[in-house]
C-alpha cells in the first residue's frame, strides 16, 4: 500500500482512522459519565449552599443567645452586688473589709 499510494497519504488515512476511533470512543463512553459526574456536581455544590446558609442561621442564634446570656448575666452580677452592698436600717456601713456579715444577714443571702 505504501508502494501504490506513498507514505504520506497512508499515514494521513491512519491517522484519520485513528482520530475517527478516539472522537466515537469519547462520545459513547466518556460523554454520558461527563454529563452524570456534572449532575452529581450541581447537587453537591447545592448540598454546600444549604449547609452554609444553615451554619449562618446557626451563627446568628448562637451570637443572639449569647449575647442576651450576656445581659442576663451582667443583670444577676448587679442584683447580687446590690443585694450584697445593701445598706440596712441597723446597719448602715456596707459588708465589705470594714464590717462582716451577720448570721441573719448570711441566712437571708443564702435563701433559707
Amino acid at each position: 500500500m505504501i508502494n501504490k499510494y506513498g507514505f504520506p497519504i497512508v499515514a494521513a488515512g491512519g491517522m484519520g482512522y485513528f482520530i475517527y476511533y478516539v472522537w466515537t470512543w469519547v462520545t459513547t463512553e466518556i460523554k454520558p459519565v461527563i454529563g452524570q459526574a456534572n449532575g452529581t456536581l450541581i447537587a453537591l455544590i447545592d448540598r454546600i449552599r444549604m449547609l452554609d446558609n444553615d451554619l449562618i442561621r446557626l451563627n446568628q442564634k448562637v451570637e443572639t443567645v449569647m449575647e442576651l446570656r450576656g445581659k442576663t448575666i451582667e443583670y444577676e452580677r448587679i442584683k447580687a452586688e446590690h443585694e450584697i452592698n445593701k445598706v440596712s436600717e441597723e446597719n448602715p456601713t456596707p459588708i465589705g473589709p470594714k464590717r462582716r456579715a451577720t448570721k441573719e444577714e448570711i441566712k437571708d443571702a443564702s435563701g433559707d
